[in-house]
């Protein structure tokens, strides 16, 4: 197990330096009520007096009721300031306007709502010199279970290299609610939705693969296959580069 205390220290300290390199005077992320977001908000909050997390609910039952009660009860516990956007309707309409001009697939709506989370993330962040933080952990995003350019964006990460096995650890070290540590993770994109009934795999195993544990042969044909088919997610878009 890492020694949190140091690593509390640590990250914190990178915090600090990446708003000083930017002349930045505050963070805003993206407070979802889930573990990520937890963990996150309480490093930034440590760094930074003047962090704010976004609630921005968005058509799923969950994202209204459970995770905003639990996004506002986790920010209440540790003094980070709360603002709530509702992008329902934003994503109605989007979603209409879209769809006149093809027909829209169920991943591509899906992949709306994170998207328009991180738009609202930058225009505040734009308008109040802030910087984004990232909320992404090192099993999904070996997965590649994130959307592109949606919470794949962000100007740091204080999280990135946490496995979810890591992240849980340092939230218990840090008092986290029950709330947030026995909630099934999900990020909300449609009612029902949770990370481990979608990838076919729980996180226990992802990160006992990341380890060099042992896994079932079923379970590491489905890891390799999520990240062989998302590896453009974790690269630079491809630029030409003339020919010789």
């Amino acid at each position: 197990m890492r020694d949190y205390e140091v690593e509390l220290r640590n990250r914190v300290q990178f915090i600090r330096d990446c708003l000083e390199a930017a002349s930045a005077q505050g963070i805003v992320y993206g407070n979802s009520g889930g573990k990520d977001s937890a963990l996150v908000g309480i490093l930034c909050k440590k760094a930074c007096e003047n962090t704010v997390g976004l609630i921005m609910p968005c058509r799923s039952r969950r994202s209204y009721h459970q995770d905003r009660r639990d996004a506002e009860a986790f920010a209440q516990q540790f003094g980070i300031a709360a603002r709530v956007v509702d992008l329902g309707k934003v994503l109605d309409e989007l979603e209409t306007a879209v769809g006149n001009v093809t027909s829209l697939t169920d991943l591509g709506v899906a992949n709306m709502a994170p998207r328009l989370r991180m738009t609202t993330l930058y225009a505040v962040a734009a308008s109040e010199n802030r910087l984004v933080a990232g909320t992404g952990n090192r099993s999904e995003g070996y997965m590649g279970y994130f959307t592109k350019w949606g919470d794949g964006a962000y100007d740091f990460n204080p999280i990135g290299d946490l496995t979810v096995t890591e992240v849980y650890e340092f939230l218990r070290f840090l008092g986290a609610p029950a709330s947030i540590l026995e909630k099934a993770p999900s990020a909300g994109l449609f009612d029902g939705q949770t990370d481990e009934g979608e990838m076919g795999v729980s996180y226990q195993s992802i990160d006992a693969f990341l380890a060099g544990a042992a896994i079932s042969s079923a379970e590491q044909s489905v890891i390799e296959k999520y990240h062989q088919a998302t590896e453009h997610k974790r690269r630079l878009p491809l630029v030409y580069g003339g020919r010789a």
